[in-house]
């Protein structure tokens, strides 16, 4: 079997959105078998953050639908699962995910290219994935431009000849971007990684290993970034606990 005759399994809905139950290698081996075949789209990475944005953002929820691979970024929803008949292997990180595909893209010399954050930590990243990587090509740019200028940056990410884009630039505007500049960009996959770059530039710590297990990452974030996350992480996480009861009360899964 070819990695290009690889068949995913069925996706299962969680509310609002679907979901391929995927692990994360199998995420990855899915990501290279589409580059491999020339099938392009974009992968959604969703926690429930982005999840309940969803539900009151018409852009937001079209991009998620249309997306070749939506993986779930979050231990709640890996375990609430059940809860709406569904069921997930396990949460497909941006941080995880960016690691596996440099490790995967160094090995078969396919390129990428990082769009996002600023020129200093945006280097920063590329410097540290290629000295973790031997062999790795990267390319990057910032993510500090205006509307007007998002044609160039598509137009130097298509030069590149990168098959895989990484923008970090925040929900919804790096959704934004990839939908609006798609035909523009050359590479096969586009994945939206969030803050995931302040991570690997150290800028902002990971949560230790124990409390993502228990699904608390997004507290330790709500520690260091209080008044940026506060109110996200309010409103969202008591959404989807209410919707999450009211399933259990009442059989209702969407």
């Amino acid at each position: 079997m070819t990695l290009a005759t690889i068949t995913k399994p069925p996706r299962v809905r969680i509310l609002n959105s679907e979901f391929d139950p995927l692990t994360l290698p199998a995420t990855v081996t899915q990501i290279f078998a589409d580059i491999q075949a020339g099938q392009r789209g974009w992968l959604c990475t969703v926690n429930v953050a982005i999840l309940m944005m969803m539900r009151s953002s018409a852009p937001l929820q079209r991009f998620v639908a249309q997306a070749r691979l939506i993986v779930a970024d979050g231990q709640p929803l890996v375990w609430f699962a059940p809860v709406f008949g569904a069921r997930l292997p396990e949460r497909v990180t941006g941080v995880d995910l960016i690691d596996a595909l440099c490790a995967r893209a160094a090995e078969e010399k396919i390129g990428l290219y990082l769009l996002g954050a600023s020129n200093a930590v945006i280097q920063t990243v590329a410097e540290r994935l290629r000295h973790s990587y031997p062999g790795l090509v990267v390319d990057a740019a910032d993510g500090y431009f205006q509307a007007d200028a998002a044609p160039q940056r598509a137009a130097a990410i298509k030069a590149s000849g990168a098959k895989i884009l990484l923008v970090g630039m925040g929900v919804p505007r790096q959704e934004q971007f990839i939908e609006q500049q798609w035909e523009n960009l050359g590479a096969t996959v586009a994945i939206g990684v969030g803050g995931s770059f302040d991570v690997l530039a150290g800028l902002r710590q990971r949560a230790p290993g124990w409390v993502q297990r228990i699904g608390m990452e997004w507290f330790y974030r709500l520690i260091q970034e209080p008044r940026r996350l506060f109110m996200r992480y309010l409103v969202t996480n008591s959404q989807f606990l209410a919707l999450v009861l009211r399933a259990l009360l009442t059989g209702k899964r969407y």
